[in-house]
């Protein structure tokens, strides 16, 4: 029997928002590390008191293109300028449909010439490996698919170390003061007697570094660093305290992606199978409307900055039409500590009690959208939830009405399902709760904000 593909599934169901928010899959998976390796509230603590190590080895796809027209495929579907882009340097990819709403997102690593992996969650991957297909490229593509999704058999193994100590630590580890790397530029370490490479990052705003290698080496380079760090307070991240990380540092890692309906996108949506991201991905929260109003520009995302019109990709003319004008900003919603305390202590109580919040990471699907209101009107969408240790608060980020953007604003979230909730297995029967929350930047962290792009001085 032939596989089936989204087009497929899409027909055979009544809607696509019907399908999304009654799969099966709950939110996105970060498999095999640990969920603790002390507890989740330290290990939140660690990257902005002391450092932290987190193990990015294997939740996120890898898609390896090479040869002459590596960088024109990217440039072709990329929002982003490539004018100076450049081996040993990265960049976050972005690109959009034909109507200029997004379809996905992922770090761009330019390793050397003519060969760039791109890293991150699958959608990015499956629009560019279609393109790479169908278009006339002087290219090779590999794939290395996410840890669970290919037997373990990785190629790379990916550290975050981050933290104000994480200078000092690298100071030791390596024996003199690491080399200076601009941010989002790539260098080069010796550790264990290993060659690692280094992206310059900063996750929350914290001095720090995205190491990479041979998966085979992974663990001689990690057992240095937890050596090393035993003095500087390093702790390692499990998988409960790592997807929080966005919270404070304002990137909203699920957007839905905006394939599903466009007459320009049916040969992709034939192109992708039953099993890709796009067909089995759960949809989520309070909002229910046409699969349309879940689209995001890039400015409702914040990434407004990054299109440049220096380039033919696909999507420019319909973001030069909307991208002076943008709709939504994206913020930081505070929750109110009482309204958050009213819905965990329904667990309490007899009766329906409210949908659990669960600490600390409160997505039940891989897509969630809960609606945003201010006085009973329309204010927009509260995207990825969770509780943050550092600041003793839950937060969302969200994708706010300007009119409604402003610092200080106080909106209501709506949180929980339509009646009674899906029929998604992460979804208890429960009743809605309005949760009152107020608007901040984002990012929340102050030093993402102001200390996110200085390469690390020492």
């Amino acid at each position: 029997m032939a596989q089936r593909s989204l087009e497929d599934v899409l027909k055979a169901a009544s809607s696509p928002v019907d399908m999304l928010r009654n799969s099966q899959i709950g939110p996105y998976a970060f498999p095999v590390v640990k969920p603790e390796f002390t507890n989740w509230r330290d290990e939140q603590r660690a990257w902005q008191t002391t450092c932290a190590l987190m193990d990015q080895s294997h939740h996120m796809t890898d898609l390896y293109v090479e040869g002459p027209d590596a960088v024109r495929l990217f440039s072709d579907l990329g929002v982003n300028s490539f004018k100076t882009f450049r081996p040993g340097q990265a960049k976050q990819f972005l690109a959009v449909n034909h109507q200029g709403y997004v379809i996905g997102d992922a770090i761009l690593f330019f390793l050397s010439e003519n060969r760039l992996n791109l890293v991150g969650r699958p959608p990015a991957h499956n629009w560019v490996q279609f393109n790479a297909e169908k278009g006339k490229y002087d290219i090779t593509i590999e794939r290395d698919e996410r840890t669970f999704a290919n037997e373990g058999k990785r190629k790379v193994y990916r550290f975050e170390l981050q933290g104000p100590n994480a200078v000092k630590l690298m100071t030791k580890l390596l024996g003199s003061a690491p080399p200076e790397i601009g941010f989002f530029k790539l260098g080069e370490f010796r550790i264990a007697n290993r060659d690692v490479r280094a992206l310059r990052h900063g996750m929350v705003g914290q001095p720090g570094w995205e190491l990479f290698g041979p998966l085979e080496q992974g663990e001689d380079v990690r057992g240095a660093i937890i050596e090393a760090g035993k003095e500087f307070g390093l702790r390692q991240v499990g998988s409960m305290a790592y997807p929080t990380t966005c919270l404070e540092s304002g990137w909203i890692p699920s957007p839905l992606p905006a394939v599903y309906t466009s007459p320009d996108l049916k040969e992709y949506r034939q192109w992708l199978s039953d099993k890709s991201y796009e067909a089995m991905a759960s949809l989520g929260g309070s909002y229910v409307g046409p699969i349309e109003d879940y689209y995001l520009t890039p400015s409702d995302l914040g990434y407004g900055h990054m299109v440049k019109f220096d380039h033919d990709f696909v999507g420019r003319a319909a973001l030069e039409k909307i991208a002076s004008n943008p709709r939504r900003k994206k913020v930081t919603l505070v929750w109110n500590g009482d309204d958050t305390a009213k819905v965990l202590a329904s667990m309490f109580r007899e009766g329906q009690n409210a949908k659990h919040i669960q600490l600390p990471l409160a997505n039940y699907a891989t897509l969630p959208f809960d609606k945003v209101t201010s006085r009973g009107q329309w204010a927009g969408f509260s995207t990825y939830t969770g509780y943050t240790y550092n600041y003793k608060t839950v937060v969302s980020l969200g994708s706010i009405d300007v009119a409604h953007a402003e610092p200080g604003t106080e909106l209501t979230i709506t949180w929980g399902e339509e009646g009674g909730g899906t029929s998604k297995p992460t979804v208890e029967r429960h009743v809605q709760a309005e949760i009152r929350a107020t608007v901040q930047p984002a990012p929340f962290s102050e030093a993402a904000r102001t200390q996110y792009r200085p390469a690390v001085k020492v």
